[in-house]
């Protein structure tokens, strides 16, 4: 099941970056145009099985849905120390950006069915060695050196919905996932420390990648008025993930120590309203996402050495990112008033996981926006097959930044090891273009 679900990533996340956190704002073409709202507003199959299980209700045909974005992120990692000073600029380039779903619906059915393979979550940076941004020093010179993550999270759900009246629907989706996470340098694992302290100075070691295998559940009910208004809400379970397993490898190639770290997806409560009318069709989500409850978001500071003749002393490993809550706004408008040519804008805010002062140890985990907007369009090409498209930017609306940490400045009035005189921070832009095709195979 691993190696199978491992060909998936490579076909359909080869690398995904995020915009909330971790967490994608939408999936596929429409649904990225909308913003990511699809709670109570099931525009595409895609979407409604990414946010909403019991919205795949409205759908009467067999239909699949597959997209593919090509995707630009530029962020910048600064730092300061002392009379030193400089910006890494990410050479990490363009990522795709695929997603497949499936709905089997019939006219007349209580039930609905759906299948997605969705990349829901990931984060990457490659910011090279620098000789005048202080924290890419060499590692020999109190840097990190070449900086560089690749995380990805894909997600297979099964779906099914329930028409309790021709209104009110409800649904359930099982989910299996995927998870893979590379670090250089790996900051979950104790650095050998310098001569002076005991060690051999060798530093941080790099990782391979490792992968683990989550489980999890997303429920939701929909309902869809007369009049128009729609209303949905749904709660993803925190999907809960074996321990990824760490093959470190000190810069001088020799073998460290290997690590695991457990590293949840979190859980998601959405709400949404739709609304649709003539040419008009409107949506609004609003989403709370639980980092503070999620194994390797909600531990922060530095791992302590539980035993020994230095128990009680900092090991120099990150304990986990130290993430607050997240709260999301996703709105959409869809204008289908010119003649087969519908049209969409989309705005999503996403608030700030990252506390200024943690602001250190997120350092591989950059991608997060707070603005995002987005423009699409569908084209018919037959009465069967749809053409779908989007643009997409989005800004980090100002710098992330705190002070550099050290657990060698830990104190009682120094808990996090705050070194004076410097800071770190991070900003970045994103930009996609994103085509699609969504194919009915047997329209009313």
């Amino acid at each position: 099941m691993k190696n199978l679900l491992r060909l998936a990533v490579v076909l359909f996340t080869t690398a995904t970056f995020a915009q909330a956190g971790h967490i994608m704002q939408g999936v596929g073409a429409v649904n990225m145009s909308m913003g990511g709202a699809s709670t109570a507003q099931p525009l595409d199959i895609s979407g409604a099985l990414q946010w909403n299980p019991a919205a795949i209700s409205v759908f009467d045909n067999k239909i699949i849905d597959f997209s593919i974005g090509v995707f630009f992120s530029s962020p910048e990692l600064s730092s300061t120390a002392g009379s030193y000073s400089g910006i890494t600029k990410d050479d990490r380039g363009v990522s795709p950006m695929p997603a497949l779903a499936y709905v089997y619906g019939k006219e007349g059915s209580k039930h609905t069915f759906g299948v997605s393979a969705f990349g829901i979550s990931g984060f990457g940076v490659t910011f090279p060695e620098s000789m005048s941004n202080p924290i890419n020093m060499p590692q020999s010179m109190n840097g990190f050196g070449h900086v560089e993550s690749d995380y990805m999270l894909l997600q297979v759900g099964l779906a099914w919905a329930y028409e309790i009246t021709e209104n009110l629907s409800i649904g359930v989706q099982p989910t299996i996932n995927y998870a893979a996470l590379e670090l250089a340098p790996n900051p979950i694992s104790a650095p050998d420390f310098p001569v002076a302290m005991g060690g051999t100075g060798k530093g941080y070691p790099t990782s391979d990648k490792a992968s683990a295998i989550g489980y999890g559940a997303q429920f939701g009910i929909f309902y869809n008025s007369p009049e128009g208004i729609k209303i949905g809400a749904s709660y993803k379970t925190a999907q809960k993930f074996d321990k990824l397993q760490f093959t470190n490898t000190y810069l001088d190639g020799s073998a460290a120590p290997d690590v695991e770290f457990a590293m949840d997806y979190p859980a998601i409560l959405s709400f949404g309203l739709g609304y649709s009318k003539g040419d008009i069709d409107l949506a609004l989500d609003f989403r709370q996402v639980d980092y503070e409850n999620t194994a390797g978001f909600e531990a922060k500071g530095w791992q302590i050495t539980e035993s020994g003749p230095m128990t009680g002393y900092p090991t120099g490993a990150v304990k986990g990112f130290g993430w607050k809550n997240v709260q999301i706004l996703s709105a959409g408008l869809q204008y289908k008033g010119i003649e087969k040519l519908p049209l969409r804008v989309g705005y999503t805010y996403s608030s700030n996981p990252i506390d200024d002062e943690l602001a250190f140890f997120s350092l591989p985990a950059t991608a997060v926006i707070k603005h995002a907007f987005q423009f699409g369009f569908s084209y018919p090409l037959t009465d069967k097959l749809m053409l779908n498209g989007v643009y997409h930017h989005g800004a980090s609306d100002g710098k992330t930044e705190g002070p550099m940490l050290s657990p060698l400045a830990i104190s009682p009035t120094n808990p996090y090891g705050v070194v004076p005189d410097t800071k770190v921070g991070y900003s970045m832009t994103t930009d996609m273009v994103m085509v699609g095709v969504s194919y009915t195979f047997a329209k009313k």
